[in-house]
């Protein structure tokens, strides 16, 4: 086969995790009470790390350093006790890591969610053959900064060509062709087809099984 590992991003593609996320925010919000905002909002707000997640969901256009710092916080305690109360794997998942295995394919997560998070949500829901599974560590590399993509290509042995990206926004097509591994993107997701397709994904998934069919 042409391409012999994948790289996943974890919320919105592997799982849906939004109402999780959403409740979590919604608390931190609620205990200060400032306004809240439905599922459907939320998955515009998500792709680019809960600290970026926590500034579109304060009122103040620029909330201060401060108080970002202590609403993360918040953040984190929270949804750390509840981050798999509503969260599982998308329809097809399983079933398509499992033929994967089968494959030998070698499959791997990178999440901009933060890392400790990413961790207790894969290692519950999704198959411990994931490997590795990363999330974010520091902001600097948060994606689509390529970096932690190609570090994940040198510990698995395989060149990014070899490498697909799969994921539900516009930040992992672009991590994708950042690496310059194949950027896909899936219909499921928190984002719509179009901006995948304007970001540069070559392929969209309309189930997980259909990448058994890129992989041919």
């Amino acid at each position: 086969m042409k391409y012999k590992a994948v790289i996943f991003d974890l919320d919105g593609t592997l799982v849906n995790s939004i109402k999780d996320i959403a409740d979590a925010m919604n608390t931190v919000l609620e205990q200060k009470n400032y306004p809240t905002y439905n599922y459907a909002t939320y998955k515009k707000f998500v792709g680019s790390g809960i600290k970026s997640l926590v500034i579109k969901a304060l009122p103040e256009q620029n909330p201060k350093t401060q108080e970002v710092a202590a609403c993360l916080e918040a953040m984190m305690q929270v949804y750390s006790k509840n981050c798999t109360h509503k969260t599982v794997p998308y329809d097809g998942v399983l079933e398509m890591l499992e033929v994967l295995k089968k494959k030998k394919v070698k499959v791997s997560i990178l999440s901009n969610k933060e890392d400790s998070l990413t961790k207790q949500v894969a290692n519950t829901l999704l198959p411990n053959y994931i490997t590795p599974v990363l999330g974010l560590k520091e902001e600097a590399l948060k994606k689509p900064n390529p970096t932690v993509a190609l570090q994940i290509c040198k510990n698995l042995e395989v060149a990014p060509e070899e490498t697909i990206y799969i994921g539900d926004s516009d930040v992992d097509i672009l991590v994708a062709k950042n690496a310059n591994m194949l950027p896909v993107g899936v219909s499921w997701g928190f984002r719509a087809q179009e901006e995948l397709l304007n970001s540069g994904a070559v392929h969209i998934l309309q189930t997980p099984l259909d990448l058994l069919t890129i992989l041919q």
